[in-house]
């Protein structure tokens, strides 16, 4: 088995930004706390979505998700259907392990491909099949929760890595959207098994908030999650639950750090950008939301709050511009890093990361459209490789990732999917756990946050 550098670093920095935290005041709505985040005189949300597309903008992400999709659908196992965690963005290579992160989103991406036509949909069908399959008679797993890392062939542990409870929800998320959108009553099964087989009371581990895994040499981790990050996607499902699920107090138990940052006030954590991206690739929160804000108005704010860094950071770094900013956890020249901001964090080089735009679409479209647009056509020889953008470049020094990373091309092909025609959102709440996951946080019809001082789209 093949164990680079840089994977190891993915793997040991994926942990510390889990660490990531900050003394700030937060939003808790217990006696006397602070007042919720939304405008509650403001008017509601149309009843449809609507998100600014010109014509070309859909010609673009057409050609960005599917180069993304050939990733998913060449660099998953024939056998156990488990997805490699990177590649060379030239194609396959001779790599072996998968992250149970990236077969989420890739089973995910078996569905919109199935939709847009861009393979078989009965190979697709298939495919989903055998690897639910795989996952339910062969995926080693403790109370239901696999392995971050594991061998594609065999679904065996690696790099010591966890049993990770969040990339296990990522997992389900994509095992929740095949058992809805494939009409086959084998996968439906398989994906009610698999999520009925987890046992979410055991990763609280005697506490109030959930634990970031468990390892069976030292046993669970020390550290929880217990304050704003994409844990709503794994809390949401934990609640959601019939069997073994979390009481409805947790929800109330993580903490909302409040951030005053670029004029802006919203819910945030020091992490980078993705934090405020992965609940959203498949839980609805637009038009939504529960006793403290509107999450969706609450990603708007902390990408545009992210923009304006950047474009702050052109002293600089020149290149960064309306047409060129974004970052988040990546590859560099150095190997995978945590960075981005605001606050200020990682030694930021003036690296730019196609997946901190492609995964806000819906949030700023304009403006990530914008990004997308000029990379694209600016940079296309240097980063434009077959499965579409590579992970991150810096046009400062023209160095360029050689690799793709699964769970970076998912975010924007997904949020793409959800921004051009709301696929993943209208097909992932169709699962009635899922919506018993909102229902039971008391999601209610949104206003609108209190301040417009967003470029929302």
């Amino acid at each position: 088995m093949n164990v680079s550098k840089n994977d190891l670093n993915r793997r040991q920095a994926l942990q510390r930004v889990a660490l990531a935290g900050a003394a700030l005041p937060l939003l808790r709505l217990s006696g006397t706390a602070a007042e919720p985040l939304f405008n509650q005189t403001a008017p509601p949300y149309p009843a449809k979505r609507e998100f600014a597309l010109e014509q070309r903008d859909r010609l673009l992400l057409e050609e960005i998700q599917k180069a993304s999709f050939k990733f998913f659908w060449e660099n998953a196992h024939p056998k156990t259907g488990l997805i490699k965690d990177r590649s060379s963005a030239n194609g396959p290579d001779e790599r072996t392990v998968a992250s149970i992160a990236a077969t989420g989103f890739g089973l995910t991406s078996y569905c919109i491909a199935s939709r847009r036509g861009w393979e078989s949909g009965s190979e697709l069908r298939d495919r989903a099949r055998r690897t639910l399959r795989f996952l339910v008679e062969w995926m080693p797993q403790e109370h239901g929760f696999n392995y971050h890392f594991v061998d594609w062939s065999n679904g065996r542990r690696v790099w010591n890595s966890e049993l990770s409870s969040i990339d296990t929800a990522i997992l389900l998320s994509g095992v929740i959207m095949c058992g809805e959108f494939f009409a086959d009553a084998e996968i439906r099964d398989l994906a009610i098994i698999l999520f009925d087989r987890v046992d979410w009371e055991w990763m609280l581990n005697g506490g109030d908030t959930l634990c970031h895994g468990w390892k069976p040499e030292t046993g669970f981790l020390p550290n929880r999650w217990d304050h704003y990050s994409e844990l709503m996607l794994l809390y949401l499902l934990a609640i959601g639950a019939d069997s073994h699920r979390i009481s409805v107090k947790t929800w109330d138990t993580w903490r909302r750090p409040i951030y005053n940052e670029e004029g802006l006030r919203y819910i945030g954590v020091k992490a980078p950008l993705f934090v405020h991206q992965y609940a959203h690739a498949w839980f609805d929160f637009h038009g939504v939301h529960d006793r403290y804000t509107n999450y969706f108005d609450n990603s708007i704010l902390a990408t545009e709050a992210h923009r304006r860094f950047c474009l702050k950071l052109s002293s600089e770094f020149p290149h960064y511009s309306e047409g060129l900013w974004g970052i988040t956890a990546s590859d560099s020249i150095n190997g995978y890093t945590i960075w981005g901001g605001p606050p200020r964090i990682g030694p930021i080089d003036g690296t730019v990361v196609p997946c901190a735009a492609g995964g806000s679409l819906p949030f700023l479209t304009k403006d990530c459209m914008r990004v997308l647009h000029y990379v694209k056509n600016t940079y296309s020889d240097l980063i434009w490789k077959k499965y579409g953008l590579v992970d991150a470049f810096n046009p400062q020094t023209g160095w360029a990732a050689r690799d793709v990373i699964g769970i970076n091309l998912g975010i924007t092909m997904l949020m793409a999917e959800n921004t051009r025609t709301g696929f993943v959102w209208d097909i992932f709440k169709q699962n009635k756990h899922v919506r018993q996951g909102m229902e039971r946080a008391k999601f209610k019809p949104a206003q609108h946050v209190r301040t417009n001082q967003y470029r929302a789209q």
